[in-house]
């Protein structure tokens, strides 16, 4: 993790309401620091008067230690989102809420959203929270329209890749490259712009701020991992990771198929803060309204939902517009908690 305690018009260390922010799929902590000091959700944070933790997940650059495992290990990725959910995001949560001796509030991106409905699911970490923001939320991802996505799931890429052996998925790595290439000289497939073909046409993206993306992302994720969003992908249900034989399952869980996280257990009075986007690929529309729907009884006054028609999934971290757009109604909103 890394820590922002105070902004630049100073102020008291530690007096500060803390706010965890955790990057999505394939990505770490840069994701919120990509636009310029004024306009990155990390400093307008900070510059707004909070106390600001950025988290790493497993894997990437910044987050490689093991007390016992290198990433050389295969076991070191051994781990799905299940594992991030059960043990990465309470730790980070934990680990905060010790240091400031105070409840928090959570901004999520993407994989981040999953991770969090997920554990509020569970019942797990709400003591410690004050709020969260969803930004793209991810729960369901059966409708996701992103070309480039949808056909790995279908077509197995990154059980291809497991099955290869490979058990870290490097996205800037010879096999998955070749792989993407594949998808990418097939009919109907146009990786002219890669990103827009993972994330949907962007809005609102600065040509320069793409290659300070470049510079530093994607980062590596777990094989398992991605397969375990491609079942997501095919089955369009938001279960743990599907060993794919009810042998394997019921030693893992004790039942011959994976169990759901039910969204609809999320409690009620939990105050959140959704955004969404009408040209996102990957939390598309359709699906973020069953997840809506999963929250239709949720307190009224605690549910700010945020539609915007332009947007879509990197906008949210990338845009020129965002703070004005995005950030400046999240923090309105984490003021009234």
């Amino acid at each position: 993790m890394q820590r922002i305690p105070v902004g630049r018009s100073g102020g008291t260390p530690g007096t500060r309401p803390p706010v965890l922010l955790q990057h999505g799929l394939l990505m770490d902590a840069i994701t919120w620091l990509l636009l310029p000091p004024e306009q990155s959700l990390a400093f307008v944070l900070s510059d707004n008067g909070y106390d600001v933790w950025l988290v790493n997940s497993r894997g990437t650059k910044y987050s490689q230690g093991h007390t016992s495992l290198t990433p050389n290990d295969p076991a070191y990725w051994d781990w799905s989102w299940d594992e991030l959910v059960a043990y990465d995001l309470p730790a980070t949560i934990q680990y905060v809420h010790d240091q400031t001796g105070q409840n928090l509030h959570y901004v999520g991106h993407s994989q981040g959203t999953l991770m969090a409905l997920a554990a509020f699911s569970k019942g797990e970490v709400l003591n410690m929270l004050r709020s969260a923001a969803l930004l793209c939320p991810i729960a369901y991802m059966g409708q996701l329209t992103s070309p480039l996505a949808k056909d790995a799931a279908d077509s197995f890429v990154a059980e291809t890749v497991y099955w290869l052996g490979l058990n870290e998925f490097d996205p800037r790595g010879e096999a998955v490259v070749k792989l993407l290439k594949d998808i990418c000289s097939k009919p109907g497939v146009d990786c002219t712009n890669l990103l827009t073909s993972f994330t949907g046409q962007n809005c609102c993206l600065n040509s320069s701020i793409v290659n300070i993306f470049l510079d530093h992302e994607p980062q590596p994720s777990a094989t398992k991992n991605m397969v375990h969003l491609a079942q997501m992908i095919r089955q369009g249900t938001i279960t743990m990771y599907d060993y794919g034989n009810a042998v394997e399952n019921t030693q893992h869980y004790g039942q011959p198929t994976p169990p759901a996280y039910d969204m609809t257990s999320i409690p009620n009075d939990l105050p959140l803060f959704v955004s969404y986007g009408g040209e996102d690929a990957l939390a598309d529309v359709n699906d973020v309204k069953l997840l809506l729907g999963s929250l239709k009884d949720h307190d009224g006054d605690k549910l700010v939902v945020q539609y915007r028609d332009d947007y879509a999934h990197a906008d949210y971290v990338m845009a020129d517009n965002a703070k004005q757009d995005v950030y400046d109604p999240l923090i309105a909103f984490f003021r009234l908690q």
